[in-house]
């Protein structure tokens, strides 16, 4: 049926696709990625020593007390 607008049959116009898509909504970042957030450990994938996470730190740019490894976020 026309709508009247110039955009031909109802459903069949500029406007009427699915969308490009919002994401899928995670919440707040976690785990082992650039900005996961001020809470948590840095752990040493070589011998598993644990340091608190500091706020604009990230963990791959701090070395292990222990052996000098490259921590990774818990």
């Amino acid at each position: 049926m026309p709508r009247g607008d110039g955009t031909g049959p109802y459903g069949q116009g500029p406007g009427t696709g699915r969308g490009l898509g919002r994401g899928a909504g995670r919440g707040k970042m976690g785990g082992n990625r650039p900005g996961a957030g001020p809470s948590g450990n840095c752990v040493c994938p070589s011998c598993g020593a644990k340091i608190s996470h500091q706020v604009g730190v990230p963990c791959y740019d701090v070395s292990c007390p222990k052996c000098g490894a490259k921590m990774i976020r818990e």
